[in-house]
């Protein structure tokens, strides 16, 4: 999208004073941050629409195949910010606002961060489409527009407490409602089995629950390029009829079926620890994927003449993990029971057009629904599963008589339970984990059986993301510094930020990206007392650990680092160490009982240690609550080191190492998902590297041999931090965190935390004497950054598109 002539800053100065007093009836200068906001949104959506409007025609012009990109999750965050920077708006609004007497910063605070995702599976959708809107590519969203986002957090006396994150209380300026193509979603009801005069089986689907599925049209706006895709949420809304038998039946159909229809599109993860909660989940699964299905199979017929035979020439959709996996029944049953096709055709077309992500090797994970409970509310749809996979068996048994053995592990049914993600890869004709490491666990390990019959099928897309929003956005400072640098070619091709290195020992431009990390960390330090109330030297090592909260992400080893640390510091105040800055953000899901006592053991230890005068400040840790892609995007600039300390074999690939990694924070990490990959970049020597590897925590898995009681026996600095947990040391009462002792002690710690303490205390040390040096550290940095163009998700992009995808660029 190429600067029009008329962006001035004058231009946006009389649009913005005519726009607030058309809305609010108010002078300029009297309006609120908060009117401002939404003055300056509508200026920039109404730009964005025209060129959204000319890519949908043109995309119609040239017929060429479209990407259909389904998530249950699109963490997006704030919009306006990014939507100016891609219109080539952000400087000339800038100054507009500066001459106005406002400072554009506070006004984009007033943004909501839309509530659409939780973590790395939705951020990484969200890069996903910047980069096929910022590349040209024809690809799509399709997703919920949940009412409610996980949660917001809030932390009381230590504790996690959820609040609704009603992010929709206001109205959200970038979405569009489109009323009029709204589809009618059917769960529960009977089916029907009529035979045809030709012979052919036909069903019909009656006495279902209908929900309407509202479509609002969010665009994705490409960097400067004309280019506008589009992100479509679902809204599950009730049908209203114009008939009804009285106003008592209008009245309780209403207040029955409403309440249980908002539901669906009412929160993210509901809590599916009860019956009614695992439908829930289920409804929205297949509320998403048979609404995008009729959706692109209306679009399809269309905007092109072609049989539907021909489907897979002009559609390709990707499934994000395994929750839109129902999208390939959706289609087999659209095309059995409406279009009319036999099985092999309707199954040729399908598997020709499905394209499955897989981001977990945890069994846990890995979805299954009881088939009771997915018979009664999507019974025709399990009718086509269980066909699906009575064939797929067949075929086993009859082409593969050496895997009949394996057959109840890779059935689609197996056990009174269906499993989604061995429907993925049967359904799919590209199955691809997004880490070499995890793809190689993927066909070694975990679907090794189905890798064996179908090699061709497994492929490797290691994750990236959009180097627009975390660099060139949330870090001007830095991204200017590079361009003065190197020019600014790195923004369309970020590979040339390799261009890097021949400045990374050069000592005069060392000391100017040092002064740069300086200045992102007394910003951060300023909101963290503006938040918590706490000071922290922002000469300090800033050491950020920010993901979500689970046990093999083990922020427990990092707590029990800080217990020990601040031990030595009790026993040896004058110990030499550099003093350290813990930056934790972390949510856990609502009912994860031991994330949520980790939590609680860093916020209460937070507290002993921040208010300890005896450790003279060389120990701060600050745990900000409601983690969140705008929170991120404060914090990053400003890491010194990035904790990607998951357990090895566990993390599919993480994208906030990329991250940190492309703004100057140095890993301190194990070889595990996209670890591996930068630690091929930048070599062992430009991070931090310890711990069990994969092959290691796999065979301990597979063979046994680890014993955590005999660690706890024979290492007395890991038995001084459990004792502390067992004998109430950080706890107002004796057996406030019990659990983690026991639960680490008696489940013989299943992530591993024990095994690797050493190793990270050891690691942790490297760090201390490293930072000391104010260049070798730099340099260190700047490789970092120099290498980190290859982990943009452009390059992802292009990758999936040569290999899976083969859709054109726009013309």
């Amino acid at each position: 999208m190429t600067t029009h002539t008329s962006y001035s800053a004058e231009w946006i100065k009389n649009r913005m004073t005519e726009t607030v007093f058309k809305q609010f009836g108010k002078t300029i200068k009297h309006a609120t941050n908060k009117e401002l906001y939404f003055a300056l949104a509508g200026i920039v959506s109404n730009e964005i629409r025209q060129k959204w409007q000319e890519t949908n025609k043109r995309y119609k012009e040239e017929s060429n195949k479209q990407l259909y990109y389904l998530s249950m999750e699109f963490l997006i965050g704030r919009l306006l910010r990014n939507n100016l920077l891609n219109c080539g708006l952000l400087q000339v609004t800038e100054e507009a606002m500066e001459e106005l007497g406002f400072i554009l910063d506070e006004i984009l605070e007033e943004e909501e961060d839309a509530g659409l995702g939780n973590g790395g599976l939705g951020r990484l959708a969200a890069c996903f489409l910047d980069s096929l809107a910022s590349l040209n590519y024809p690809g799509h969203g399709f997703g919920i527009r949940y009412r409610y986002g996980l949660f917001e957090q809030r932390i009381i006396h230590g504790n996690q407490v959820e609040l609704p994150d009603n992010w929709l209380t206001e109205p959200y300026p970038w979405e569009t409602r489109r009323e009029d193509e709204a589809i009618i979603v059917q769960f529960h009801g009977n089916v029907q089995m009529f035979k045809r005069n030709d012979g052919t089986l036909e069903f019909k689907y009656e006495n279902t629950d209908k929900v309407l599925a509202v479509p609002y049209d969010v665009p994705i706006v490409g960097y400067q390029n004309n280019t506008v895709n589009t992100l479509r949420l679902w809204s599950a809304e009730p049908i209203y009829y114009d008939q009804v038998d009285s106003l008592d039946d209008m009245f309780f159909r209403d207040l029955n079926h409403q309440h249980s229809i908002e539901q669906i599109s009412g929160f993210l993860y509901p809590d599916d620890s009860s019956l009614e909660g695992k439908e829930l989940r289920l409804k929205q699964q297949y509320f998403l994927t048979s609404a995008t299905i009729q959706s692109i199979i209306k679009q399809f017929k269309k905007n092109y003449r072609l049989p539907l035979t021909r489907l897979h020439e002009k559609v390709v959709i990707q499934i994000n993990d395994t929750h839109p996996t129902l999208a390939i029944p959706e289609l087999m049953r659209i095309l059995m029971d409406e279009e009319r096709f036999g099985w092999e055709e309707a199954w040729e077309i399908t598997t020709k057009v499905f394209a499955y992500t897989n981001h977990t090797i945890m069994e846990e994970a890995l979805e299954t629904w009881p088939i009771d409970l997915f018979k009664n509310l999507l019974p025709r749809i399990y009718m086509i599963v269980h066909e699906i996979n009575e064939r797929f068996c067949k075929r086993l048994w009859f082409d593969y008589p050496e895997m009949r053995e394996k057959i109840p592990s890779m059935a689609v049914i197996a056990y009174d339970k269906i499993h989604m993600a061995r429907l993925a890869i049967v359904g799919s004709f590209s199955v691809n984990g997004v880490a070499k490491l995890h793809t190689n666990i993927l066909k070694n390990k975990v679907m090794n059986d189905f890798y064996k019959i179908e090699p061709h099928k497994f492929n490797n897309k290691t994750n990236g993301i959009t180097h627009r929003r975390w660099l060139l956005q949330i870090n001007p400072k830095l991204s200017n510094l590079i361009s003065e640098l190197i020019g600014n070619q790195w923004i369309q091709r970020p590979k040339q930020l390799i261009h890097l290195l021949k400045h990374s020992k050069d000592e005069a431009i060392l000391e100017k990206f040092h002064l740069v990390k300086q200045e992102n960390k007394l910003a951060l330090a300023r909101y963290i007392y503006d938040q918590t109330g706490i000071k922290v030297d922002e000469k300090s090592i800033f050491d950020v650990h920010i993901k979500r909260l689970h046990e093999y992400k083990r922020q427990l080893l990092n707590v029990f680092h800080i217990i020990y640390l601040y031990h030595e510091l009790k026993d040896n105040p004058n110990l030499n160490i550099t003093p350290r800055t813990f930056i934790f953000g972390a949510k856990a899901a609502p009912g994860y009982h031991i994330a949520k006592e980790i939590i609680k053991l860093i916020n209460t230890v937070a507290t002993k240690v921040n208010n300890d005068p005896e450790i003279k400040d060389k120990l701060k840790i600050i745990f900000l609550e409601n983690y969140n892609v705008s929170l991120a995007e404060k914090i990053i600039p400003a890491a010194d080191i990035s904790e990607q300390i998951s357990t090895a074999s566990k993390e599919a690939s993480g994208t906030g190492n990329m991250k940190m990694m492309m703004n100057g924070a140095l890993t301190l990490g194990t070889l595990d998902g996209a670890n591996v990959e930068i630690c091929e970049l930048v070599g062992k020597e430009n991070m931090f590297i310890f711990g069990l590897t994969a092959e290691e925590v796999l065979r301990y898995y597979e063979h046994g041999g680890y014993d955590a009681r005999d660690i706890y026996n024979t290492d007395d600095r890991i038995r001084r931090v459990m004792d502390m947990l067992n004998y109430g040391e950080f706890g107002k009462q004796v057996i406030e965190f019990k659990d983690i002792y026991y639960h680490i002690l008696f489940h013989n710690d299943p992530y591993f935390v024990l095994k690797d303490f050493e190793p990270y205390l050891e690691a942790h040390e490297l760090i201390d004497q490293t930072y000391r040096d104010k260049m070798v550290w730099t340099h260190k940095s700047v490789i970092n950054i120099a290498h980190s163009g290859k982990f943009s998700s452009d390059q992802t992009i292009q990758e999936y598109v040569n290999d899976i995808w083969k859709i054109k660029r726009l013309q």
